[in-house]
């Protein structure tokens, strides 16, 4: 039998309470999900003044963070470059996003959920999520 490493709700929740803190410090609102390692949602969180837009692409970072095991930046600047890129739609699902702000969170080598915030801009997005690395004992790769 293989154990899989997973974020638990516990893990879930200090995540998004440490990106809403940072983001209250800031003074602005995001929307952060945190998806297990098929993709699906533990944990959602969308601050007051948050765009509406955000949180349907918050949840869809996080679920192509998961499926692909790769930051949603990362697939973005594949699919834009101008010589080996390729249009989104070549990943098979209209729920994979190449804006930055989502990223795999790994465990002993595994993959054990994704992290996504969404609207503020990919930069600021992609720090915040950045701070659940913060909460998992994790690195960005395996």
């Amino acid at each position: 039998m293989r154990n899989l490493p997973v974020i638990d709700y516990a893990e879930a929740k200090k995540i998004i309470d440490r990106i809403v803190e940072k983001t209250l410090e800031m003074q602005k609102s995001v929307v952060v999900a945190v998806a297990d390692p098929h993709g699906e949602l533990i944990a959602f969180a969308r601050m007051d003044g948050a765009p509406i837009s955000s949180i349907r692409i918050a949840a869809n970072k996080a679920w192509t963070a998961a499926r692909e095991r790769k930051a949603t930046k990362e697939i973005g600047e594949k699919v834009r470059h101008p010589e080996k890129g390729h249009d989104i739609a070549y990943y098979g699902d209209r729920r994979f996003v190449g804006w930055g702000g989502g990223i795999p969170i790994w465990k002993n080598g595994e993959v054990a959920g994704a992290v996504a915030v969404s609207g503020l801009s990919s930069r600021e997005d992609c720090e915040l999520a950045a701070l659940a690395l913060e909460i998992i004992d994790s690195q960005k790769t395996p």
